[in-house]
C-alpha cells in the first residue's frame, strides 16, 4: 500500500453513497464552462446519423449498439468522478474495457475494494497512485520545456498498466530523459517506439477557416466571452493577432490568445457576421448537436469531425499524455486510436454529445491507422474565461472575464510554493482545494493534477 498524506475517510463514506447513486443517473453533470442542466445523456433522437455511422464503420457497432455504449460511458463517468472524490490519495485511476463499457477503477489501498465494488465498478490493487505517476509525468514534462527530448516521441500515464510509459524510438534517449528529471525507474516501462508525431498543420477540419488568407485550419467548438462570440481551436494553427476568414472566405476574426508548444490551444474572436451554433459539422449525415464537456473516462469512445477525412472514430486510450512535435513538447493532451491526416488539425473531438477536445496532431493516417493526440476543450474554456456554447442558449458568462489572458491564466498557485493539505488557491477564476501537501512545481497546475488539487 502506497503511504498517504492526506486520508479523507469521514469524506470518503459520504463520497461513496454519492458514487452508488450515481450508477442510476441517466445523465452527467457538465463541467468546465458547461450548463449543469445541459450536460444530460444525449437520447437516441439527439445523437447524429454521421456520428453513429462513424461509430458502425470504426468501431463495429450498430446503431442500437452504440447508443446503448454512449448512455454506459457517461453514467461510468458520474460513477468514476464520485469514486476519484471518494478515494483520494488512493486513487489509481478508472478505464473502461470491452464491448459492454466495463468500468475499472484501481487504488493502492486493499480496504477501498469495498467501496469501488458498490459503486457498480471493477476493483483493482496497485501500487502506484494516480498522482504518484503523474507527479513522475510532470518531472519529465519540466525537463522538456527546457529542451524537447530527441527519439522520445511522446510518455503518458497507462492506467491499465499502473506505469508512466516512455515510448522511445531509442532506449537509450528515454533514458537520459528520466535521468535528467530524476524519475524512479519502477514507475516506468520504456516501449520502443518508431511514431514521429506532428501537428496537423495542413489547414482542415470541423469547419474550415484561413489564417492571414493563406493557411487553413478548422474550428472546435464555438464558445463566447462576455457577449463577444468566437471559437476554441489548435494554438499551432495561429498566434495573437492573426486574422481569420471564414470557410466562405468572408472575414471572420482574430486569434485572441494562443499557446504552442507546452499546450495547443487557442481562442478566436469573430465578428458580428458569425451567429455560434452548438453543432459539429456532420459532412452530409446531419450535425451534432454539443451539449456539456464532459470528460469521457478512458477507453471510452470518441469520435472526430474533420474536413480532410470526414468522421472518424476510436477510443482514448490515456489522457495528459505528453508527445514531442519538431517545435517542441505538448503536455496534457489524450491521446486516441482515432485516424487524422494533414488538414483535420484543429477539429472536433466528441464524445456523445460532449465535447472533448481539439485535433491536434499524431502520427499515421486513415489509410493504415495511426494514434492522434487532442487538447482537451476543459482547460482552454478555463485559460481563456470562455464559455461553451451547448444546445438552446450559451452559458452564462464568467464574471468580469480578463483581457488578453496570458499564457498563465492567473490567480494565487504558483510553482515552487509548499501546500498543506487543505489549503486553497485560485487559478484561471477558479477555487481548488489542496488534497495532500506537496510543493508545487512547473506543469502541476491545479487542473493538470486532480490527485493533489480539488475543484471547489
Amino acid at each position: 500500500m502506497e503511504t498517504t498524506v492526506l486520508r479523507r475517510r469521514a469524506f470518503a463514506t459520504g463520497a461513496a453513497a454519492v458514487a452508488v447513486g450515481a450508477l442510476a443517473l441517466a445523465g452527467l453533470t457538465g463541467v468546465a464552462s458547461a450548463d449543469p442542466a445541459q450536460g444530460a445523456t444525449p437520447t437516441a433522437d439527439r445523437l447524429s446519423p454521421g456520428l453513429l455511422d462513424a461509430m458502425r464503420r470504426d468501431l463495429g457497432l450498430d446503431a442500437t449498439q452504440a447508443k446503448a455504449r454512449i448512455a454506459d460511458e457517461h453514467r461510468a463517468a458520474t460513477v468514476a468522478a464520485a469514486l476519484e472524490r471518494s478515494l483520494g490519495a488512493d486513487f489509481a485511476g478508472a478505464r473502461l474495457s470491452g464491448g459492454t463499457a466495463v468500468l475499472t477503477v484501481s487504488t493502492t489501498d486493499r480496504s477501498d475494494v469495498g467501496r469501488i465494488t458498490a459503486a457498480g465498478a471493477r476493483a483493482e490493487v496497485v501500487a502506484h497512485s494516480l498522482g504518484r505517476l503523474e507527479a513522475a509525468q510532470a518531472a519529465l514534462d519540466a525537463v522538456a520545456r527546457t529542451k524537447a527530448p530527441k527519439d522520445v516521441p511522446s510518455w503518458y500515464v497507462d492506467i491499465s498498466g499502473n506505469r508512466l510509459v516512455v515510448n522511445a524510438a531509442v532506449p537509450r534517449a528515454a533514458d537520459r530523459l528520466l535521468t535528467a528529471a530524476g524519475v524512479p525507474r519502477d514507475l516506468v516501462r520504456i516501449e520502443r517506439s518508431d511514431e514521429q508525431p506532428r501537428a496537423l498543420a495542413d489547414l482542415r477540419g470541423g469547419d474550415a477557416y484561413y489564417m492571414n488568407g493563406s493557411g487553413r485550419c478548422s474550428i472546435g467548438f464555438p464558445v463566447k466571452r462576455g457577449t463577444q462570440n468566437g471559437f476554441v481551436t489548435a494554438g499551432h494553427c495561429g498566434t495573437a493577432g492573426v486574422t481569420t476568414s471564414g470557410v466562405n472566405q468572408q472575414a471572420q476574426g482574430t486569434f485572441q490568445g494562443s499557446t504552442f508548444p507546452g499546450r495547443d490551444y487557442a481562442w478566436v474572436a469573430t465578428n458580428g457576421n458569425w451567429t455560434p451554433r452548438p453543432l459539429v459539422n456532420g459532412y452530409g449525415n446531419g450535425d451534432v448537436t454539443v451539449t456539456g464537456s464532459t470528460q469521457a473516462v478512458a477507453g471510452s469512445s470518441v469520435c472526430r469531425s474533420g474536413s480532410t477525412t470526414g468522421w472518424h472514430c476510436g477510443t482514448i486510450q490515456q489522457h495528459n499524455s505528453s508527445v514531442t512535435y519538431p517545435e517542441g513538447t505538448i503536455t496534457g493532451v489524450t491521446r486516441t486510436s482515432v485516424c487524422a491526416e494533414p488538414g483535420d488539425s484543429g477539429g472536433s473531438f466528441i464524445s456523445g454529445s460532449q465535447a472533448q477536445g481539439v485535433t491536434s496532431g499524431g502520427s499515421g493516417n486513415c489509410s493504415q491507422g495511426g494514434t492522434t493526440y487532442y487538447q482537451p476543450v476543459n482547460p482552454a474554456l478555463s485559460a481563456y474565461g470562455l464559455t461553451l456554447v451547448t444546445s438552446g442558449t450559451p452559458t452564462d458568462p464568467p464574471t468580469n472575464p480578463p483581457t488578453d489572458p496570458p499564457t498563465e491564466p492567473g490567480g494565487t498557485w504558483a510553482a515552487g510554493t509548499s501546500y498543506a493539505a487543505g489549503a486553497t488557491v485560485t487559478y484561471g477564476g477558479v477555487t481548488y482545494r489542496c488534497l495532500q501537501g506537496h510543493t508545487a512545481q512547473a506543469g502541476w497546475q491545479p487542473p493538470n493534477v486532480p490527485a493533489l488539487w480539488q475543484r471547489i
